[in-house]
């Protein structure tokens, strides 16, 4: 197995979208992205320009409240899951989460932490840390991914 790393620097939310719209090139139905870091660092808004350059049109909103929002596109459904308010694994159990992780979807994952015992493990792991002016993202894949295109 290879594993890439990057490391960049987001000086706005451009350079995010930017990012996502690099790393929405190389996704495919199976698979599952944690996304890390503090409020406000940057997490849906690298996922709504996923969805919005993977053909979705329309509104993203933060599932913070829904804990899951699916997205059909023309490569399958994606769930975009913020477990902020995730409280119990019951809960996960009992609306049918672990149904939503198949071969057929992509599921990008907001705070996965506080559902570390229930998720599959992740394809891809991102990391945002906040500077004073922009962000710092760090990038894991358990698979080979061309990186080159993200640097602005």
């Amino acid at each position: 197995m290879t594993e890439t790393y990057s490391t960049q620097i987001l000086k706005d939310e451009a350079a995010t979208i930017h990012t996502a719209e690099v790393l929405a090139t190389q996704l495919k139905p199976g698979q599952v992205i944690y996304l890390h870091g503090d409020l406000g660092a940057g997490k849906t808004t690298l996922v709504r320009g996923i969805l919005h350059a993977l053909g979705h049109v329309g509104k993203v909103k933060s599932p913070t409240y829904t804990i899951v929002e699916p997205y059909a596109l023309s490569l399958g459904v994606c769930y975009h899951f913020d477990l902020y308010r995730f409280q119990d694994p019951e809960e996960w159990e009992a609306a049918g989460f672990r149904d939503y992780f198949n071969p057929d979807s992509l599921c990008l994952v907001e705070w996965p932490a506080r559902a570390e015992s229930v998720l599959p493990r992740p394809d891809i792991e991102i990391q945002f840390e906040i500077l004073p002016h922009g962000r710092v993202l760090q990038i894991i894949s358990q698979h080979a991914l061309a990186l080159e295109g993200l640097c602005q």
